[in-house]
């Protein structure tokens, strides 16, 4: 029979399997906000207007920030009728047209005033923000590593209770970590939900959000061969 299929090693070579694990707790590294802008209107064109107006408010003042906001993307778009709830035939009783804008920033200082300023606008609502780590953040790549350094060590533990030492590295398996890429973690600070009513014609002050941390898990299986012990 052949070494390679003996998975427990062999006495001249016996073997030793460990896990690997890491938990960091890192700032974040961008934030989402999502913004939907509103309109209704008692014909089509006026709440077509009305909405093609404020979403180019909603634009202009995210743009005004500049490199604060990296991303900025619009997503779904709807105008649509509502019909009379009493009367017979196809009546229209009002226009709701609506526009979602996706905003990421990576600068947190603005963070507060921009979605401040974004909800006091006219038929606007602001949900988020939302934290997360970049997709190539290097708190992956440092848990990564820390995780086989514990193997590492958690295998020369083991050896040295045998009064032995490790003599290769047999197999080092990813296992998967628990955020192998950015995601959303916990509830959103969500900075003013509605804010579809009138608003004051004094600014409103600017909330002080505080960025949420964020945790990151990484795991590796690894298999080392070792001296024979003298038992």
């Amino acid at each position: 029979m052949a070494t390679d299929s003996v998975p427990y090693g062999t006495p001249d070579a016996p073997r030793i399997a460990v896990r690997g694990e890491a938990h960091l707790e890192v700032d974040p590294e961008i934030a989402r906000i999502s913004v939907t802008v509103a309109s209704r209107g008692k014909d089509r064109r006026t709440a077509l207007d009305d909405l093609t107006r404020r979403n180019t408010t909603a634009l202009d003042l995210l743009k005004s920030y500049g490199d604060a906001v990296e991303r900025l993307e619009t997503g779904s778009f709807s105008v649509t009728p509502e019909l009379k709830e009493h009367g017979r035939g196809e009546r229209v009783h009002a226009y709701h047209g609506r526009v979602h804008i996706t905003a990421e920033l990576t600068d947190f200082t603005a963070l507060g005033e921009l979605t401040t300023r974004l909800a006091d606008q006219e038929l606007t609502r602001v949900d988020g923000p939302w934290w997360a780590l970049r997709r190539d953040s290097p708190a992956y790549r440092e848990a990564r590593q820390q995780a086989v350094r514990e193997a590492v060590q958690r295998a020369k533990e083991y050896a040295e209770a045998l009064g032995t030492s490790l003599a290769s590295l047999v197999e080092l398996a990813d296992i998967g970590a628990e955020d192998p890429e950015p995601r959303f973690v916990g509830k959103a600070s969500r900075a003013r939900s509605m804010a579809y009513e009138a608003q004051d014609d004094a600014g409103a002050a600017p909330l002080d959000l505080e960025p949420q941390r964020q945790h990151v898990h990484a795991q590796v299986n690894a298999r080392f061969t070792m001296a024979p012990p003298r038992l």
